[in-house]
Order: structure tokens, then sequence, then C-alpha cells
């Protein structure tokens, strides 16, 4: 499975964005799909996470209620729509699959995109 991430760029504090991941590749659309992010210098961390069917998501606490993951699989697609960005939301996003495991440990993730920046100005 390939991921390719986009969307990403800046934007003000207040404001919006939405991700986008492109899949390509057999049975992507059966994986566990999640989003991570990470700023300079701090570790990866979890975002968001959603199953195959789109009908179980989990979020982080820090995101819950401002971001909201979904997903067509007719497009092969993974999207994150973010609103009420704050500066601490600022890194480069990751989208990720994972054909058996659900959950926030990005070590448990074996296919990743190449990342997505997203600047948050105050």
């Amino acid at each position: 499975v390939q991921l390719q991430a986009s969307g990403g760029g800046l934007v003000q504090a207040g404001g919006s964005l939405r991700l986008s991941c492109a899949a390509s590749g057999r049975a992507s659309s059966s994986y566990y799909m999640a989003w991570f992010r990470q700023a300079p210098g701090k570790e990866r961390e979890f975002v968001a996470v959603i199953d195959w069917s789109g009908g179980m998501k989990d979020y982080a606490d820090s995101v819950k209620g401002r971001f909201t993951i979904s997903r067509n699989n007719a497009k092969s697609s993974l999207y994150l729509q973010m609103n009420s960005l704050k500066p601490e939301d600022s890194g480069v996003y990751y989208c990720a699959g994972e054909r058996t495991k659900w959950g926030p440990n990005w070590h448990d993730y074996d296919y990743w995109g190449q990342g997505t920046l997203v600047t948050v100005s105050s």
C-alpha cells in the first residue's frame, strides 16, 4: 500500500484545513487508517484513527470536537477536517495504514505517507 498525504499549508489560528491521503495498492480499503503528527523536536503523536467501514473512530483528546476523520473507500481516500486550529496543532501530518491493529501507537502502523506540513500562526 502506498500513501500520499496532501492539503497542508499555512493558516491563522481559528482557521480550517482539510488534509487528504490517497491510497493505492491491494485491499487498502480494508485497512485501519490513521493520522499522526510530529512537531519539531517532539515525538510523533496520534491524532485520529478510523476503521475500514468508517463506523469506528477515535481521536486524541487534544483534537476532539475540532478534527474529524473520514474516508471514502470508493476513492481510496482518507481525510482529516481540521477546524478551530491552534498554533500547537502545527507539525508534519502523516497518514498511516495498518491491516490488523487498531489504536494510537504509531509503532503498529506498517504503511506511511510522506507527510504534509501544517503551520498555524497565532
